[in-house]
């Protein structure tokens, strides 16, 4: 039987499943091959904070969900198109978020009595026409799985933990996507396993040939790849693109990267991937805690190299007296806070944007520092090599917030060029600098920049005091003299104030919009997305977006200013607001929502309506 191939111009898959079920990797795993196709995407992955929540149940659901087209997208998608539930609790879970008429394609093995009571079920929704409003398609995955693994020498459970597998090659088959990446993967993860490997690849192509076979799918689907700009593209996470962004910083300015940082969920993926980098001459230290992490990336600045640490909230705030201390020494640190849902512990696994005042002025003292955020996963990358370019020229440390959207997120990224890359090269001071020839100022400062030379200790005639201790202008001398104290702190805020940062563009297609939407960080997929809805409905909207919070760029008030009402969507309850108000003196309109999930696009575009047509 020939089947239909139906041309669709995107589509949004959600895994859901146990957590023991592997839907992280297949999601991973499917995510590859449509980079590979060439199509652009968007994910999510979603997963509890438990390290095991007990099998089955409500909480321990795992999902992965990924929006890809054949044109340019913004965020991993409102709503799923597909469902695949490996289990009742996976399909309770994320049924509310499925459109009517949507696919729902469930593992009917687990649609037992027993997984059925866990979550609630009376009966099973399966066979009691509860989901006649979607397109159900019932497919024993589980059993399906084992009685294609009969002839290998695994056990039954070994078997049974293929079904992901088999799900991939089935979704794979009815999307049209490569199947070479992912066996030459599993070649590569189970090569000292080598029946594990191909009984792996079997269930894989087991699903792709029950798609080819079955008549519970009569259609399949292509998306046709997207047109990017020319280039080299790999698919990247944010974690990932930080960690590259860092090492490609460490190559420009010719400095060794030092990390020091202690495992943190969502920052720990920061640590894992630089530490396989040591041929770029990155050194890696997994401390003890936090306070020893930061505390070794910044003897690591003293020492001359580029010195990191990576966090999250709770991180930073332990990291707090050692940041303060990098503001009075005056060395280039940079400090990574890939937030997370607080307070305390709160939800590990789930994304917030709210650590902005923390790195503002989390700190005793007058401690400036500036503050940048990433704006999408790939964006991550050139946010790392910012970073690095501000704190080595301006001689501070720089809070750049990341979260966990971004984080676990990934895009297409073009792989760019060593020429686009900024020349962030360091000199060193290597001779003294006093107006006798012989004495070295460690306070001397840059007439532009208002930096202070860094001198790499040990240097012949250049020695000098270094401590949190208030120092002497110019000659770093232990001082306590009021006067001293009061310009030391009005210079350090004026270099922060005068860091060099691009202006705030606007894009304004019409140029007549009287409505400004902005935001920061991870908003920038679901504001850019619901502006593109809004206009598409008739009406204008103009967008900008803050990747440098502090300094802010020079032409923000005027930006603000020029609009008859700004909207600032936020995951926290208005951070950024509250500064734009202070300063500005604009009434800025806060939509504020505080749920651990980033926005929908839906959700965004009628709160913009709502806001133009309102008087």
């Amino acid at each position: 039987m020939t089947k239909q191939v139906q041309q669709l111009d995107r589509v949004i898959i959600r895994f859901a499943g146990d957590s023991g079920d592997g839907m992280q990797l297949t999601g991973d795993r499917f995510t590859a091959e449509t980079a590979q196709f060439g199509n652009d995407l968007s994910t999510l992955p979603n997963f509890p904070a438990e390290i095991r929540a007990p099998a089955g149940t409500l909480p321990g659901v795992s999902s992965f969900q990924l929006h890809f087209a054949d044109h340019d997208i913004l965020t991993p998608g409102d709503a799923p198109n597909v469902l695949v539930a490996m289990n009742p609790a996976a399909l309770k879970a994320n049924l509310g978020d499925l459109p009517r008429g949507a696919d729902i394609i469930a593992n009917t093995d687990e649609f037992t009595k027993r997984n059925l009571s866990k979550v609630g079920y009376a009966g099973n929704p399966l066979e009691d026409d509860s989901l006649k409003e979607w397109r159900l398609h019932a497919v024993p995955l589980t059993s399906l799985t084992v009685k294609a693994l009969e002839g290998f020498d695994i056990s039954k459970k070994d078997a049974e933990r293929a079904k992901n597998m088999f799900a991939l090659g089935l979704l794979s088959w009815l999307y049209h996507r490569p199947t070479e990446g992912t066996i030459a993967f599993l070649e590569a993860k189970f090569a000292r396993k080598p029946e594990i490997a191909k009984a792996n690849i079997a269930a894989f192509q087991a699903g792709w040939n029950y798609g080819e076979t079955t008549e519970s799918f009569s259609v399949s689907y292509e998306i046709k790849p997207a047109t990017h700009q020319p280039g080299t593209y790999r698919n990247i996470s944010g974690n990932q693109a930080l960690a590259y962004g860092l090492i490609a910083a460490s190559v420009q300015a010719k400095l060794p990267l030092f990390l020091g940082s202690y495992p943190i969920t969502p920052a720990s993926d920061i640590l894992h991937e630089l530490s396989r980098h040591k041929h770029f001459g990155i050194r890696t230290f997994q401390a003890e805690d936090e306070i020893a992490g930061v505390g070794a990336a910044l003897g690591a600045a003293f020492g001359g190299s580029l010195g990191v640490t990576t966090t999250s909230g709770p991180g930073v705030a332990l990291k707090a007296e050692t940041v303060g201390l990098a503001v009075t020494t005056e060395l280039p640190l940079i400090i990574v806070d890939v937030q997370r849902a607080g307070p305390s512990t709160g939800m590990p696994t789930k994304t917030e944007q709210t650590d902005l005042l923390m790195a503002m002025f989390g700190r005793n003292g007058e401690s400036p520092v500036p503050v940048l955020a990433p704006a999408t996963p790939s964006d991550c990358f050139t946010m790392a090599v910012e970073a690095a370019r501000i704190a080595l020229q301006y001689r501070t440390p720089v809070m750049l917030l990341s979260d966990g959207y971004l984080a676990n997120g990934s895009e297409p990224w073009r792989i760019p060029e060593i020429d686009e890359l900024p020349d962030i090269s360091v000199r060193f001071t290597t001779e003294p600098n006093g107006e006798d020839g012989t004495t070295y100022l460690p306070y001397q400062r840059d007439p532009e920049t208002l930096a202070r030379p860094w001198a790499v200790p040990g240097t012949p005639g250049l020695e000098h005091r270094i401590g949190g201790i208030e120092k002497a202008d110019g000659t770093g001398n232990i001082s306590y003299d009021p006067d001293n104290h009061d310009t030391m702190v009005r210079l350090r805020q004026a270099k922060i104030d005068g860091v060099d940062v691009p202006d705030l563009t606007v894009d304004d297609p019409d140029g007549g919009a009287r409505v400004l939407v902005l935001g920061w960080g991870s908003t920038y997929g679901p504001i850019a997305a619901a502006a593109r809805r809004v206009r598409a409905a008739g009406h204008k909207v103009a967008q900008a977006h803050l990747r440098h919070l502090n300094p802010l760029p020079a032409n923000t008030g005027e930006v603000l200013r020029s609009y008859d009402k700004v909207l600032l969507p936020e995951i926290n309850l208005g951070q950024l607001a509250m500064l734009l108000r202070a300063r500005f003196l604009v009434d800025v309109i806060s939509y504020n929502r505080v749920r651990g999930l980033p926005f929908k696009a839906a959700e965004l575009a009628a709160v913009i309506q709502d806001v133009i047509e309102s008087d």
